[in-house]
C-alpha cells in the first residue's frame, strides 16, 4: 500500500512543493516537504523517507550537496532520489555516479511524470 511510503519533497519554490505533494498524496502516499536543502536533510535525518524528489537549484544547500550528504549519512545513503531542473542545468554523470540521483527531470514537468517516475522507483503501481 502506498500510505506506507513517506516521500520527502523538497523546493524552494512553493507552487512546485504543492502541485507534486498534492499528486504523490491523491495516489495514497505519505508526503513529508521541505523548503530549501538544509531543511530537507535535517527532515530526512528525522524521518528516514524511502524516496526523495528534489530541486537543483536551491538556497543553504543545492539539490546536489543535498545527495551527497544524504549518500555519506547512514541510514540514508541509499534512499533514490528524483531531481528537478530548471531549463540549463545539467549533471554530469560524475554527480549522478557519486549519489543516489537515479532520475533528473526537468522543469516544467508534468505532475503524472512525477508520480509514474515515482511508481517505478519504489515498484509500485497504481492502487498498490
Amino acid at each position: 500500500m502506498n500510505s506506507e511510503v513517506k516521500i520527502l519533497v523538497c523546493d524552494d519554490e512553493p507552487h512546485i512543493v504543492h502541485v507534486v505533494s498534492s499528486k504523490l498524496r491523491n495516489a495514497g502516499f505519505e508526503v513529508i516537504t521541505a523548503v530549501d536543502g538544509e531543511e530537507a536533510f535535517a527532515v530526512a535525518q528525522q524521518e528516514h523517507p524511502q524516496l526523495i524528489i528534489t530541486d537543483y537549484q536551491m538556497p543553504f544547500l543545492s539539490g546536489l550537496e543535498l545527495c551527497t550528504k544524504l549518500r555519506g549519512t547512514d541510514g540514508l545513503s541509499d534512499v533514490p532520489v528524483i531531481m528537478l531542473t530548471a531549463r540549463g542545468f545539467s549533471l554530469g554523470d560524475d554527480d549522478t555516479g557519486n549519489t543516489n540521483i537515479k532520475k533528473v527531470l526537468p522543469k516544467p514537468f508534468s505532475p503524472r511524470e512525477i508520480l509514474r517516475t515515482v511508481e517505478d522507483l519504489l515498484s509500485v503501481g497504481p492502487a498498490n
